[in-house]
Protein backbone atom coordinates (compact mmCIF):
# COMPACT_ATOMS: atom_id res chain seq x y z
CA UNK A 1 0.00 0.00 0.00
CA UNK A 2 1.63 3.32 -1.28
CA UNK A 3 1.69 6.61 0.73
CA UNK A 4 0.17 8.85 -1.62
CA UNK A 5 1.37 12.58 -0.28
CA UNK A 6 3.77 14.29 2.12
CA UNK A 7 1.09 16.19 3.74
CA UNK A 8 -2.05 14.14 5.49
CA UNK A 9 -4.52 16.62 3.65
CA UNK A 10 -4.24 18.36 0.49
CA UNK A 11 -7.43 20.24 -1.31
CA UNK A 12 -7.23 18.80 -5.03
CA UNK A 13 -9.06 18.85 -8.07
CA UNK A 14 -10.00 16.04 -10.56
CA UNK A 15 -12.57 17.14 -13.42
CA UNK A 16 -15.53 18.70 -11.75
CA UNK A 17 -14.96 17.00 -8.47
CA UNK A 18 -13.34 18.42 -5.40
CA UNK A 19 -11.74 15.73 -3.18
CA UNK A 20 -9.69 15.54 -0.01
CA UNK A 21 -6.80 12.65 -0.28
CA UNK A 22 -6.23 11.11 3.21
CA UNK A 23 -3.01 9.98 4.06
CA UNK A 24 -3.51 5.95 3.74
CA UNK A 25 -1.18 5.32 7.13
CA UNK A 26 -3.11 7.64 8.93
CA UNK A 27 -6.00 5.08 8.72
CA UNK A 28 -5.90 2.89 11.68
CA UNK A 29 -9.25 0.34 10.74
CA UNK A 30 -6.42 -2.41 9.58
CA UNK A 31 -4.13 -2.31 12.77
CA UNK A 32 -7.19 -1.81 15.08
CA UNK A 33 -8.78 -4.92 12.63
CA UNK A 34 -5.60 -7.27 12.79
CA UNK A 35 -4.85 -6.78 16.80
CA UNK A 36 -8.78 -8.48 16.83
CA UNK A 37 -7.56 -10.82 14.47
CA UNK A 38 -4.31 -11.51 16.66
CA UNK A 39 -5.71 -11.85 20.06
CA UNK A 40 -8.16 -13.93 18.73
CA UNK A 41 -5.86 -16.53 17.59
CA UNK A 42 -3.97 -16.56 20.32
CA UNK A 43 -6.40 -17.27 22.41
CA UNK A 44 -7.65 -20.48 20.12
CA UNK A 45 -3.54 -20.94 20.38
CA UNK A 46 -3.82 -21.14 24.08
CA UNK A 47 -7.25 -23.05 23.79
CA UNK A 48 -5.49 -26.03 21.70
CA UNK A 49 -2.50 -25.74 24.03
CA UNK A 50 -4.82 -25.93 27.38
CA UNK A 51 -7.10 -28.79 25.94
CA UNK A 52 -3.97 -30.99 24.35
CA UNK A 53 -2.41 -30.88 28.01
CA UNK A 54 -5.51 -31.78 29.47
CA UNK A 55 -6.06 -35.24 26.43
CA UNK A 56 -2.50 -36.10 27.29
CA UNK A 57 -3.07 -35.97 31.57
CA UNK A 58 -5.59 -39.34 30.74
CA UNK A 59 -3.51 -40.64 28.39
CA UNK A 60 -0.68 -40.52 30.61
CA UNK A 61 -0.78 -40.39 33.73
CA UNK A 62 2.74 -38.45 34.60
CA UNK A 63 1.59 -35.68 32.66
CA UNK A 64 0.01 -33.04 34.92
CA UNK A 65 -3.56 -32.68 35.28
CA UNK A 66 -5.16 -29.69 33.50
CA UNK A 67 -8.71 -28.08 33.55
CA UNK A 68 -10.44 -28.86 30.26
CA UNK A 69 -11.26 -25.46 28.76
CA UNK A 70 -14.68 -24.94 27.71
CA UNK A 71 -13.74 -22.58 24.72
CA UNK A 72 -12.61 -25.50 22.44
CA UNK A 73 -16.32 -26.27 21.69
CA UNK A 74 -16.24 -23.20 18.96
CA UNK A 75 -14.98 -25.90 16.98
CA UNK A 76 -17.84 -28.74 17.39
CA UNK A 77 -20.42 -25.94 15.37
CA UNK A 78 -22.36 -28.93 14.29
CA UNK A 79 -23.16 -30.02 18.13
CA UNK A 80 -23.93 -25.71 18.76
CA UNK A 81 -26.23 -26.66 16.45
CA UNK A 82 -27.39 -29.66 17.99
CA UNK A 83 -27.43 -28.29 21.09
CA UNK A 84 -29.34 -25.18 19.50
CA UNK A 85 -32.16 -27.06 18.59
CA UNK A 86 -32.74 -29.31 21.39
CA UNK A 87 -32.50 -26.07 23.50
CA UNK A 88 -35.59 -24.25 21.31
CA UNK A 89 -37.55 -28.12 21.35
CA UNK A 90 -37.20 -28.53 25.22
CA UNK A 91 -36.20 -25.18 26.47
CA UNK A 92 -33.36 -27.07 28.19
CA UNK A 93 -29.89 -26.35 27.47
CA UNK A 94 -27.87 -29.75 27.75
CA UNK A 95 -25.56 -30.64 29.77
CA UNK A 96 -22.94 -31.98 27.09
CA UNK A 97 -21.09 -29.23 25.32
CA UNK A 98 -23.44 -26.37 26.48
CA UNK A 99 -20.39 -23.85 25.13
CA UNK A 100 -20.63 -25.01 21.39
CA UNK A 101 -24.41 -23.99 21.47
CA UNK A 102 -23.25 -20.51 23.27
CA UNK A 103 -20.18 -19.89 20.77
CA UNK A 104 -22.28 -20.39 17.78
CA UNK A 105 -25.07 -18.30 18.60
CA UNK A 106 -22.60 -15.58 19.89
CA UNK A 107 -20.82 -15.52 16.56
CA UNK A 108 -24.61 -15.28 14.71
CA UNK A 109 -25.50 -12.49 17.17
CA UNK A 110 -21.91 -10.61 15.77
CA UNK A 111 -23.24 -11.43 12.53
CA UNK A 112 -26.76 -10.29 13.17
CA UNK A 113 -25.12 -6.93 14.07
CA UNK A 114 -21.82 -6.43 12.74
CA UNK A 115 -22.14 -8.08 9.53
CA UNK A 116 -19.70 -11.03 8.42
CA UNK A 117 -17.35 -10.04 11.70
CA UNK A 118 -16.87 -13.26 12.50
CA UNK A 119 -15.49 -14.31 9.57
CA UNK A 120 -13.21 -11.06 9.10
CA UNK A 121 -12.21 -10.54 12.72
CA UNK A 122 -12.08 -13.28 14.94
CA UNK A 123 -12.41 -16.72 12.76
CA UNK A 124 -8.42 -17.94 13.22
CA UNK A 125 -9.08 -20.13 9.83
CA UNK A 126 -9.94 -16.58 8.31
CA UNK A 127 -6.96 -14.92 9.96
CA UNK A 128 -4.37 -17.75 8.65
CA UNK A 129 -5.96 -17.32 5.01
CA UNK A 130 -5.64 -13.94 4.98
CA UNK A 131 -2.43 -14.24 5.55
CA UNK A 132 -1.66 -16.57 2.76
CA UNK A 133 -3.32 -14.81 0.31
CA UNK A 134 -1.38 -11.73 1.42
CA UNK A 135 1.54 -13.82 1.35
CA UNK A 136 0.74 -14.86 -2.08
CA UNK A 137 0.28 -11.07 -3.25
CA UNK A 138 3.41 -9.60 -1.70
CA UNK A 139 5.57 -12.17 -3.36
CA UNK A 140 4.23 -12.67 -7.02
CA UNK A 141 2.69 -9.21 -6.77
CA UNK A 142 -0.83 -10.46 -7.31
CA UNK A 143 -4.10 -12.49 -6.30
CA UNK A 144 -5.57 -14.90 -9.08
CA UNK A 145 -9.14 -15.03 -9.43
CA UNK A 146 -11.34 -18.05 -11.13
CA UNK A 147 -13.53 -17.31 -14.60
CA UNK A 148 -16.56 -15.56 -13.02
CA UNK A 149 -18.54 -19.24 -14.43
CA UNK A 150 -16.70 -21.30 -11.73
CA UNK A 151 -16.53 -18.81 -9.31
CA UNK A 152 -20.56 -18.65 -8.74
CA UNK A 153 -20.25 -22.19 -8.91
CA UNK A 154 -17.85 -23.04 -6.37
CA UNK A 155 -19.26 -20.41 -4.05
CA UNK A 156 -22.66 -22.32 -3.84
CA UNK A 157 -20.49 -25.75 -2.75
CA UNK A 158 -20.45 -23.82 1.01
CA UNK A 159 -24.12 -23.67 1.31
CA UNK A 160 -25.18 -27.04 0.38
CA UNK A 161 -22.70 -28.06 2.42
CA UNK A 162 -24.30 -26.23 4.66
CA UNK A 163 -28.08 -27.34 3.69
CA UNK A 164 -26.81 -30.52 4.35
CA UNK A 165 -25.41 -30.22 8.17
CA UNK A 166 -29.05 -28.08 8.37
CA UNK A 167 -30.62 -31.31 7.10
CA UNK A 168 -29.19 -33.72 9.11
CA UNK A 169 -29.64 -31.89 12.39
CA UNK A 170 -33.12 -30.66 11.42
CA UNK A 171 -34.15 -34.22 11.12
CA UNK A 172 -33.07 -35.10 14.43
CA UNK A 173 -35.61 -35.04 17.77
CA UNK A 174 -34.56 -33.88 20.87
CA UNK A 175 -34.55 -37.64 22.04
CA UNK A 176 -31.96 -38.47 19.27
CA UNK A 177 -29.88 -35.47 19.90
CA UNK A 178 -29.39 -36.65 23.94
CA UNK A 179 -28.47 -40.15 22.84
CA UNK A 180 -25.87 -38.59 20.32
CA UNK A 181 -24.75 -36.03 22.70
CA UNK A 182 -24.13 -38.58 25.58
CA UNK A 183 -22.88 -41.55 23.82
CA UNK A 184 -18.95 -42.19 23.92
CA UNK A 185 -18.40 -40.46 20.33
CA UNK A 186 -20.53 -37.51 21.14
CA UNK A 187 -18.81 -37.06 25.21
CA UNK A 188 -15.39 -37.14 23.21
CA UNK A 189 -16.12 -35.23 19.94
CA UNK A 190 -13.91 -32.61 21.32
CA UNK A 191 -11.21 -34.93 21.46
CA UNK A 192 -11.78 -36.59 18.18
CA UNK A 193 -11.47 -33.45 16.30
CA UNK A 194 -7.98 -33.06 18.19
CA UNK A 195 -7.25 -36.51 17.22
CA UNK A 196 -7.89 -35.69 13.62
CA UNK A 197 -5.37 -33.24 14.03
CA UNK A 198 -2.62 -35.27 16.14
CA UNK A 199 -3.14 -38.23 13.54
CA UNK A 200 -3.83 -37.02 10.08
CA UNK A 201 -3.91 -39.24 7.32
CA UNK A 202 -1.93 -39.05 4.38
CA UNK A 203 -5.43 -38.04 2.46
CA UNK A 204 -6.37 -35.36 5.22
CA UNK A 205 -3.03 -34.00 4.94
CA UNK A 206 -2.96 -33.86 1.36
CA UNK A 207 -6.54 -31.74 1.05
CA UNK A 208 -5.53 -29.53 3.69
CA UNK A 209 -1.88 -28.80 2.10
CA UNK A 210 -4.30 -28.14 -0.93
CA UNK A 211 -6.42 -25.76 0.75
CA UNK A 212 -3.54 -24.05 1.78
CA UNK A 213 -1.33 -24.16 -1.23
CA UNK A 214 -4.86 -22.45 -3.20
CA UNK A 215 -5.14 -19.84 -0.44
CA UNK A 216 -1.84 -18.36 -1.08
CA UNK A 217 -2.93 -17.66 -4.55
CA UNK A 218 -6.63 -17.11 -4.28
CA UNK A 219 -8.08 -14.92 -1.70
CA UNK A 220 -9.98 -16.84 1.05
CA UNK A 221 -10.34 -19.82 -0.97
CA UNK A 222 -11.81 -22.16 2.32
CA UNK A 223 -14.11 -19.21 3.14
CA UNK A 224 -14.88 -18.16 0.01
CA UNK A 225 -15.78 -21.92 -1.38
CA UNK A 226 -15.97 -24.24 1.03
CA UNK A 227 -16.63 -23.09 4.71
CA UNK A 228 -20.36 -23.97 6.01
CA UNK A 229 -19.58 -21.99 8.28
CA UNK A 230 -18.91 -18.46 6.72
CA UNK A 231 -21.99 -19.68 4.78
CA UNK A 232 -24.26 -19.34 8.12
CA UNK A 233 -22.82 -16.13 8.73
CA UNK A 234 -23.17 -14.61 5.65
CA UNK A 235 -27.37 -15.63 5.72
CA UNK A 236 -27.41 -14.24 9.09
CA UNK A 237 -25.01 -10.99 7.96
CA UNK A 238 -27.89 -9.91 5.76
CA UNK A 239 -29.74 -8.89 8.79
CA UNK A 240 -27.70 -6.54 9.60
CA UNK A 241 -27.96 -2.34 10.37
CA UNK A 242 -24.29 -1.83 8.84
CA UNK A 243 -23.61 -1.36 5.29
CA UNK A 244 -20.62 -0.24 3.37
CA UNK A 245 -22.16 2.60 2.08
CA UNK A 246 -20.69 5.04 -1.04
CA UNK A 247 -21.47 8.56 -1.70
CA UNK A 248 -22.07 9.09 -5.61
CA UNK A 249 -21.56 12.57 -5.32
CA UNK A 250 -17.88 13.04 -4.00
CA UNK A 251 -16.75 9.11 -5.45
CA UNK A 252 -14.06 10.20 -7.83
CA UNK A 253 -14.26 6.43 -9.41
CA UNK A 254 -10.80 5.31 -8.76
CA UNK A 255 -12.04 1.85 -8.05
CA UNK A 256 -9.05 1.59 -4.94
CA UNK A 257 -11.89 0.11 -2.94
CA UNK A 258 -13.15 -2.88 -5.53
CA UNK A 259 -9.52 -4.02 -5.96
CA UNK A 260 -9.10 -3.86 -2.06
CA UNK A 261 -11.90 -6.07 -1.45
CA UNK A 262 -11.40 -9.36 -0.55
CA UNK A 263 -14.55 -10.74 -1.69
CA UNK A 264 -14.64 -9.23 -5.04
CA UNK A 265 -17.39 -7.11 -4.36
CA UNK A 266 -18.20 -3.91 -6.88
CA UNK A 267 -17.73 -1.85 -4.28
CA UNK A 268 -17.10 0.88 -6.70
CA UNK A 269 -20.22 0.38 -8.34
CA UNK A 270 -22.95 0.16 -6.21
CA UNK A 271 -24.24 2.73 -3.23
CA UNK A 272 -24.84 -0.15 -0.74
CA UNK A 273 -23.23 -3.25 -0.30
CA UNK A 274 -25.84 -5.79 1.03
CA UNK A 275 -24.00 -8.85 0.08
CA UNK A 276 -23.44 -11.79 2.34
CA UNK A 277 -20.09 -12.38 0.97
CA UNK A 278 -19.00 -8.91 2.65
CA UNK A 279 -17.24 -9.94 5.58
CA UNK A 280 -17.18 -5.94 7.42
CA UNK A 281 -13.22 -6.26 7.36
CA UNK A 282 -13.48 -2.19 5.79
CA UNK A 283 -10.47 -3.01 3.39
CA UNK A 284 -12.36 -0.83 1.16
CA UNK A 285 -12.83 2.21 3.95
CA UNK A 286 -9.24 1.84 4.82
CA UNK A 287 -7.69 2.61 0.63
CA UNK A 288 -10.75 5.16 0.04
CA UNK A 289 -9.17 8.33 -1.02
CA UNK A 290 -11.69 10.59 -0.50
CA UNK A 291 -13.04 11.52 3.04
CA UNK A 292 -16.71 10.64 4.03
CA UNK A 293 -16.93 8.95 0.55
CA UNK A 294 -17.07 5.21 1.67
CA UNK A 295 -18.10 3.79 5.39
CA UNK A 296 -19.32 1.40 6.99
CA UNK A 297 -22.73 3.05 7.61
CA UNK A 298 -25.45 2.38 10.60
CA UNK A 299 -28.34 2.43 8.14
CA UNK A 300 -31.49 4.42 8.48
CA UNK A 301 -33.25 7.61 8.43
CA UNK A 302 -30.18 9.33 9.02
CA UNK A 303 -27.27 7.14 8.32
CA UNK A 304 -24.41 7.00 10.34
CA UNK A 305 -20.31 5.88 9.76
CA UNK A 306 -19.47 3.67 11.91
CA UNK A 307 -15.88 3.39 12.97
CA UNK A 308 -13.17 0.35 13.07
CA UNK A 309 -13.08 0.73 17.00
CA UNK A 310 -16.76 0.52 17.17
CA UNK A 311 -16.73 -2.81 15.41
CA UNK A 312 -14.37 -4.02 17.85
CA UNK A 313 -15.55 -2.90 20.96
CA UNK A 314 -19.21 -4.13 20.10
CA UNK A 315 -17.79 -7.76 18.47
CA UNK A 316 -15.54 -7.97 22.09
CA UNK A 317 -18.59 -6.41 23.80
CA UNK A 318 -20.79 -9.37 22.58
CA UNK A 319 -18.15 -12.32 22.70
CA UNK A 320 -17.11 -11.52 26.45
CA UNK A 321 -20.61 -10.89 27.97
CA UNK A 322 -22.53 -13.77 26.02
CA UNK A 323 -20.01 -16.01 27.41
CA UNK A 324 -19.65 -14.74 30.04
CA UNK A 325 -23.13 -14.62 30.95
CA UNK A 326 -23.16 -18.62 30.18
CA UNK A 327 -20.26 -19.36 32.48
CA UNK A 328 -22.20 -17.24 35.34
CA UNK A 329 -25.66 -19.12 34.95
CA UNK A 330 -23.53 -22.72 34.84
CA UNK A 331 -23.97 -23.01 31.22
CA UNK A 332 -20.57 -23.24 30.16
CA UNK A 333 -18.40 -26.21 31.35
CA UNK A 334 -19.40 -30.00 30.39
CA UNK A 335 -19.59 -31.60 33.72
CA UNK A 336 -18.04 -34.83 32.69
CA UNK A 337 -16.57 -36.48 35.79
CA UNK A 338 -12.68 -37.41 35.07
CA UNK A 339 -13.47 -40.91 35.76
CA UNK A 340 -15.64 -41.07 32.42
CA UNK A 341 -12.94 -39.16 30.78
CA UNK A 342 -10.27 -41.73 31.90
CA UNK A 343 -12.20 -44.61 30.23
CA UNK A 344 -13.11 -42.84 26.73
CA UNK A 345 -10.00 -40.77 26.17
CA UNK A 346 -7.76 -43.75 26.21
CA UNK A 347 -10.42 -45.54 23.72
CA UNK A 348 -11.34 -42.68 21.54
CA UNK A 349 -10.02 -43.55 18.30
CA UNK A 350 -12.36 -46.93 18.81
CA UNK A 351 -15.68 -44.81 18.60
CA UNK A 352 -17.20 -44.26 15.14
CA UNK A 353 -20.18 -41.87 14.05
CA UNK A 354 -23.22 -43.35 15.44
Amino acid sequence: MKAVLDAPEIQVQSQTKPFVRRDYQADSSQRIRRAVQSAFLLLNLWIGAQFYLFVRHFEDAGTPAVSRPPGVEGWLPIAGLMNTKYWLLTGEIPRVHPAAMVLILTFLTISLLFRKAFCGWLCPVGTLSEWLWKLGRDTFGRNFYLPRWLDIGLRSLKYILLGLFLYAVGSMSALAIAQFLESPYGLVADVKMLNFFRHMGTTAAVVIGLLAFASIFIQNFWCRYLSPYGALTGLAALLSPLRIRRSKETCIDCAKCAKACPSRLPVDRLVQIRSAECLGCMECVAVCPVENTLDLTLIGPKPRPVRAWMVAAGVLAVFVGVTGVAQWTGHWETPIPDWVYRELIPRAREFSHP
